[in-house]
């Protein structure tokens, strides 16, 4: 068993997460900013943190995560303000990052995007711009970092149910389509449970081939 943080703990990823984790015997602790959500998340075997990680500072986010064994972030804005999008997608995020360096919580599992990279192409006047530029300077940040860190990079989410089944960049997928949220968390569990994806960027759809054999194909 672990103790394992998911931050954005009412995300639709991050409550199939929990269900996932819960159901295998793990303790989740479900970060979440409105504490009317609080019972969703226990709904889904997760236990709920009340905390805005835009407000946060180090000495919080270091006392947030003592004791836990792992760092899932499944924070975002959701669009909207470019401010807060900093705010929450960069800076909250790799706040994160510094506090379980501190806290000695070694793994951490970053859900980012298909194709996020510092040469994303999004034009400045796009609305996805600022997204593209936070993401691409915490997975920037996550790789530097002395962590046992995993970025995911789902393509476009959906919320089909789960299949089972993925095709990675490099390994049978060769540009972005789509991918249910429920696989999305299904791919988070699962990258956890194998200590050997850390160091590895995975970029990935739905596709033919079962989540497992397909993460340990990357060995």
């Amino acid at each position: 068993m672990a103790r394992i943080a998911v931050f954005g703990g009412h995300g639709k990823v991050a409550l199939h997460l929990e269900r996932l984790l819960s159901d295998a015997g793990h303790e989740v602790s479900a970060v979440i900013r409105n504490p009317g959500h609080a019972d969703d998340v226990r709904a889904a075997g997760g236990t709920p943190v009340v905390a805005d990680v835009e407000q946060l500072d180090a000495l919080a986010f270091n006392e947030l995560l003592q004791g836990h064994d792992a760092v899932v972030w499944s924070a975002g804005a959701g669009g909207g303000s470019a401010l807060r999008t900093y705010a929450v997608d960069r800076d909250a995020a790799i706040a994160s990052m510094t506090a379980a360096q501190q806290a000695g919580v070694r793994r951490y599992v970053m859900i980012s995007y298909y194709g996020s990279r510092p040469d994303h192409g999004v034009p400045e006047d796009n609305s996805f711009y600022a997204y593209a530029e936070a993401k691409a300077a915490a997975d920037t940040h996550l790789r530097a970092a002395e962590l046992d860190w995993t970025i995911l990079g789902p393509s476009k989410l959906t919320l089909d149910p789960p299949t089972g089944r993925i095709d990675i960049a490099g390994h049978g997928a060769t540009e972005p389509g789509e991918v249910s949220r429920a696989d999305v968390a299904a791919v988070a569990a699962a990258v956890l449970e194998r200590p050997e994806t850390a160091g590895l960027t995975i970029e990935f759809n739905n596709g033919d081939t079962p989540i497992g054999e397909a993460l340990d194909a990357l060995r």
